[in-house]
């Protein structure tokens, strides 16, 4: 088996000196490798639990693998902590979609390590998650997405409660807890003023209908995060679904971070991903 290389990169936005940090890992290749890109969820990061495991996993398969944090993810320059919380606040799907925006330029202008050994003509999103609505859209977007893997996906961008959004309007912010790290996340009016902007092309479910690309959905059927009723609605708005319902699975297929290691939920969601991009 080939040792993965793993090689960060900083790409900048000029928008509000944004900074995306990640990185690439690939096996040694001859020819160019398919590109997967990782998309973390809400609360999330690259460095989460599962996440670089899964990386390695992907790359040990045969593809070119970039795991990243979203700009405004509120992740600090360490990579772990979140120490950039009035950044999280300000986090909106726009954004994030933006961030994706500006890796797929550098895949296309050859700014990420190991250019030569990626072939950005052949690229899929794998999407954990709110992750997995951000793929959705991204790829509905950009035609050079050739197939999205979602894992536990939300359905729709807006999941707040109307208690929370009715205190974000009164008050201008709001906060939610981080149950892990014990930390208040604040949520800034301007998260609603996009939901609300954007509402049509938030649409998920009804702007999936026409999607002609391969989508395969895996979810834990003991998720309690995100209930395995959402992966229904999803596979029953895309024509070209492929759906598995992985037994036992919780939200975060069983691992936790600190990463403890693989579980036999993750293990499932892995094998079925790589066997659904070897047509990449």
């Amino acid at each position: 088996m080939s040792e993965v290389e793993t090689d960060p990169f900083h790409l900048s936005l000029p928008q509000e000196e944004r900074v995306i940090r990640g990185e690439v890992r690939l096996t040694p290749s001859t020819q160019p490798l398919p590109t997967v890109i990782l998309c973390h969820g809400f609360k999330g990061f690259r460095r989460w639990g599962f996440f670089p495991y899964a990386a390695e996993a992907l790359a040990q398969a045969g593809f070119a693998v970039i795991t990243f944090d979203f700009s405004m993810n509120g992740i600090g320059a360490d990579g772990e902590n979140f120490t950039e919380l009035d950044r999280f606040a300000h986090n909106t799907y726009s954004r994030e979609q933006e961030d994706l925006a500006r890796i797929l330029q550098a895949l296309k202008q050859q700014e990420l390590p190991q250019s030569d050994a990626i072939d950005p003509q052949r690229l899929a999103l794998v999407g954990h998650s709110r992750g997995g609505a951000n793929s959705l859209l991204f790829a509905l977007d950009h035609r050079e997405v050739d197939r999205v893997i979602l894992w536990n996906s939300i359905a729709r961008p807006d999941l707040f409660s109307p208690e929370l959004k009715e205190r974000i309007r009164r008050e201008g912010r709001a906060t939610i807890p981080n149950a892990r790290t014990g930390q208040d996340m604040p949520i800034d009016r301007e998260v609603l003023d996009d939901l609300e902007a954007n509402r049509e092309r938030y649409e998920l479910l009804q702007r999936l209908k026409g999607y002609e690309k391969p989508v395969l959905i895996l979810h834990g059927d003991a998720d309690l995060s995100v209930p395995p009723d959402t992966a229904k609605r999803l596979a029953a708005a895309i024509p070209t679904h492929k759906t598995h319902f992985l037994a036992g699975a919780n939200h975060t297929f069983g691992a936790v971070h600190p990463f403890q290691g693989t579980t036999p939920q993750l293990e499932e969601a892995v094998r079925h991903t790589v066997s659904f991009l070897q047509k990449l």
